[in-house]
């Protein structure tokens, strides 16, 4: 029996109805051809699958005799999996903590926009939590269809781990990047401790309030302000990390996330000053909180990126709604809600209007990874297993 005969067999042994299922996954199935092997193999079986349905079909048309003219009305039509369940898709959502306010604004309007265009029900599963940790879930086998992370280097270690395909941040605007922010001082009413810099974290008598960034993207981003705060005023590394291990001898605690270091300190009454995200301090101002914040004039700016996760929306299936729902957050649309929970917005249109500006205050003199040569080159030396923020943690022992 030769390389032909044996599949045939096997597809001519099935019901009319079993190999039209199995020609309907073969037509919808996306593959990626990555090889030529690939190629061969979606050839072969393409023809395999043909010559079969070829006979199946001749077969059922000559048992209907002379009614083979109504034969096509008798048969059912080959209908996709996806076309099958147009009503419902489920679309998983994996975010970092503070992200979540902005987007149950903006999921209810995407949903909308999808039915009214598509005519099919998009059914969110949303997770949030730490950076850092959200990450892991994911690579450990949290499904995620889009992740929405607080810095490029969580995405990218996804990426590392083969569930994210090269150049995702070319797939969409703005370099993958969907949110801004910059980092805030948050000081108890009326600024008691005369907190007005980033050097006066560092005075004693001081307690700060703080994520981990061994577990949370904003930590990191904290770190990072507080070190370019030395660098961009014309200090080496040298005076940097001097600064740093003061800072952080002042901090009593290190929570899992923004999230719990701003409940921390606003419910617990912990700390002196807090700091966090631009946007967390707008969203606690939006809820009623009554706060002094500053935003220094030397900062660095909070780049948020968002991908799909290519493994798992083609095991999904919902590599079409998916890359929907991430072009979808860069519209005006939904960047004005991001802009309304605190988010500065990545569309320029938006940051140019009145009501933005008046939101956001300038900030004089703006970091960027780049000028720290990137998350790769940032995680080596500072977040890795015994780097410089692990030797600034053992210091406090």
């Amino acid at each position: 029996m030769n390389l032909w005969q044996r599949p045939l067999k096997r597809l001519q042994a099935m019901s009319y109805d079993k190999l039209l299922r199995v020609y309907a996954e073969h037509r919808t199935y996306r593959f990626r051809l990555n090889s030529l092997k690939s190629f061969v193999s979606l050839f072969l079986v393409g023809t395999v699958l043909s010559v079969a349905l070829a006979a199946c079909s001749g077969e059922t048309g000559s048992n209907s005799g002379s009614n083979s003219g109504s034969n096509s009305s008798t048969q059912p039509p080959i209908a996709s999996p996806v076309a099958a369940n147009k009503d419902n898709v489920e679309l998983t959502l994996v975010s970092f903590a503070v992200t979540k306010a902005a987007h149950e604004a903006i999921i209810p309007k995407f949903v909308q926009q999808w039915k009214k265009d598509h005519n099919q029900t998009v059914v969110f599963k949303q997770s949030y939590g730490g950076s850092g940790s959200q990450t892991r879930a994911v690579i450990d086998g949290l499904e995620a269809d889009v992740v929405h992370l607080a810095l490029a280097g969580d995405t990218s270690k996804i990426e590392k781990a083969g569930l994210i395909q090269p150049g995702w941040e070319k797939e969409v605007p703005n370099n993958g990047i969907v949110s801004k922010s910059v980092a805030a001082l948050v000081t108890r009413p009326g600024n008691p401790k005369n907190i007005k810099t980033w050097e006066d974290l560092s005075k004693d008598g001081i307690k700060l309030i703080t994520a981990d960034p061994k577990t949370s993207g904003v930590a990191r981003w904290n770190f990072l302000a507080l070190w370019n705060s030395v660098i961009k005023t014309g200090g080496d590394d040298a005076k940097a990390t001097a600064f740093v291990t003061k800072v952080y001898k002042n901090v009593p605690l290190l929570t899992k996330d923004a999230r719990e270091a701003t409940d921390a300190f606003f419910k617990q009454g912990q700390g002196d000053a807090l700091i966090n995200y631009e946007n967390e301090i707008i969203l606690a101002e939006i809820k009623g909180e009554k706060l002094t914040a500053i935003i220094p004039d030397v900062n660095i700016s909070i780049d948020n990126p968002i991908a799909v996760v290519d493994k798992n929306v083609d095991k999904h299936r919902t590599r079409e709604v998916a890359e929907g729902f991430v072009k979808y957050l860069y519209t005006p649309e939904a960047q004005q809600e991001f802009a309304k929970l605190g988010f500065r917005p990545v569309d320029e249109t938006l940051t140019l209007s009145k009501e933005v500006a008046d939101k956001f205050p300038k900030v004089k003199t703006l970091g960027t990874v780049a000028d720290f040569g990137g998350w790769d080159g940032i995680n080596k030396k500072f977040f890795a297993d015994g780097a410089i923020f692990d030797q600034i943690q053992a210091k406090k022992k």
